[in-house]
C-alpha cells in the first residue's frame, strides 16, 4: 500500500545504527499531522458508505482515552509498549471486520486502516530502550463494539492522542 509502505519506508530510511529510532517521522512534525487527517478521511469516508453490516462477533477494541498528568508521567517505553497493545488490538479487529463487510466501500476503507495501523504496529517494534528481548504481553482496557465505524473512530483517537504525543515525546530526545 502507498500510504502504509510510505511510513514504513520514511522510518527505515532514517534509523540510525546504533539505536533504531523513527527520526525523520518523529522530527518532522508534518508526517504526523499528514496521519491524523488521512486517519480523519478514513473515517469520513467508511461513513459515506451504504449501510454497513453490524459485526455478528464483536469486536475487541483498545480505550486509548487517557489524562495528560499520567501520560507525562510514564517512560517512553511504557508509552511504546501501551500504544503496541493498543495497535495489536486494532490490527485484529480491523482484520475480523474485513471478513464481515461485502460493500466495496467499506472494504476498502478497512483495508487501508488495517495497511496502515499495521504499518505503525510493525514501525513501534522496531525500537525499545530496554535491553534484550522483550514479548508484547498486554492487558489493555478494551471495549467490545459491533459497530464498524467505532474501529475508525478508536484508531483517529490513537493517531490524535497517544500517537502524536508519544512522538511530541520522542522528538524531546532525538531532535536535537
Amino acid at each position: 500500500s502507498p500510504p502504509g509502505l510510505l511510513l514504513l519506508t520514511s522510518f527505515l530510511l532514517h534509523v540510525k545504527e546504533d539505536r533504531a529510532s523513527p527520526t525523520r517521522l518523529v522530527c518532522d512534525n508534518r508526517l504526523i499531522q499528514k496521519y491524523i487527517v488521512e486517519a480523519k478521511d478514513m473515517e469520513k469516508r467508511v461513513g459515506q458508505c451504504q449501510a454497513l453490516p453490524a459485526l455478528s462477533c464483536p469486536a475487541v477494541l483498545p480505550l486509548v482515552d487517557f489524562t495528560f498528568q499520567q501520560w507525562k508521567s510514564k517512560s517512553n517505553e511504557t508509552k511504546r509498549r501501551e500504544i503496541l497493545c493498543d495497535l495489536a488490538l486494532l490490527v485484529g479487529a480491523a482484520a475480523g471486520a474485513q471478513g464481515h463487510v461485502n460493500d466495496k466501500c467499506g472494504a476498502k476503507q478497512l483495508s487501508q486502516l488495517y495497511r496502515h495501523a499495521n504499518s505503525f504496529f510493525l514501525l513501534l517494534q522496531t525500537f525499545s530502550w530496554e535491553a534484550g528481548h522483550w514479548e508484547l504481553s498486554c492487558s489493555p482496557h478494551s471495549m467490545e463494539q459491533t459497530h464498524i465505524t467505532s474501529i475508525f473512530l478508536t484508531y483517529r483517537q490513537l493517531v490524535q492522542g497517544k500517537l502524536r504525543f508519544f512522538f511530541y515525546d520522542l522528538a524531546k530526545v532525538l531532535c536535537r
